[in-house]
């Protein structure tokens, strides 16, 4: 019996070692490749948030009020809807969904992976750095890190985080878009591993 093709992300695919520079533009590779990575666990499919018009928080940002933050554009939860679908295609399912406390990032995580809005849990480690203290920051990193190593040791299981860019930037070293996926494997010394990069889902 056939199936109907699948809809196609593709990812751009780079091994990247800590703090390491990209070093020219990653190679396409096919959703074939990708998924193997998932369904063997061990690993960390890290987002950063959809789309939210605007750059940095309003001066009145306050954590708790989604009212006083940048919020997901109708775009933005559109392509969050992609995400979740490509996964349900697929039937690929996070073992545990993280998300900074940020509201345009849960709003991301639970559109994407929680029907309902059950899933995801807030992670005040995968909060933006931005007007953190430095220790605070370091602490993130250093927890972030620790969640890495344990998941790499769950086989057959990954987990979905949702962040900010300034978080994946400080982790791996490298920019993110919008709704772009990193998966993510410890690796020797606590340096992180990018063993794949998703471009976002495309409307």
């Amino acid at each position: 019996m056939r199936h109907a093709p699948r809809p196609e992300w593709r990812p751009a695919r780079r091994t990247l070692l800590g703090a390491a520079a990209l070093a020219g533009l990653p190679r396409l590779a096919s959703a074939a490749e990708v998924e193997p990575l998932l369904r063997e666990g061990g690993v960390v499919i890290a987002f950063r948030h959809a789309l939210a018009p605007g750059t940095f928080d309003p001066p009145e940002f306050r954590l708790g009020d989604c009212r006083t933050q940048r919020n997901l554009s109708d775009g933005g939860r559109a392509q969050a809807r992609r995400i979740g679908e490509w996964f349900e295609s697929r039937g690929l399912k996070p073992a545990r969904v993280r998300s900074s406390p940020w509201c345009r990032c849960m709003d991301t995580a639970q559109i994407a992976f929680g029907p309902g809005g059950g899933r995801a849990e807030a992670w005040a480690a995968l909060g933006s750095p931005r007007g953190a203290s430095e220790a605070t920051n370091a602490e993130s990193l250093r927890a972030l890190r620790a969640a890495l190593a344990e998941a790499a040791r769950q086989r057959g299981r990954f987990e979905a985080w949702v962040t900010h860019m300034f978080v994946l930037s400080d982790l791996v070293a490298t920019g993110s878009s919008s709704g772009e996926g990193l998966v993510l494997r410890a690796g020797n010394g606590g340096a992180v591993q990018v063993l794949a990069r998703l471009a976002p889902p495309p409307a």
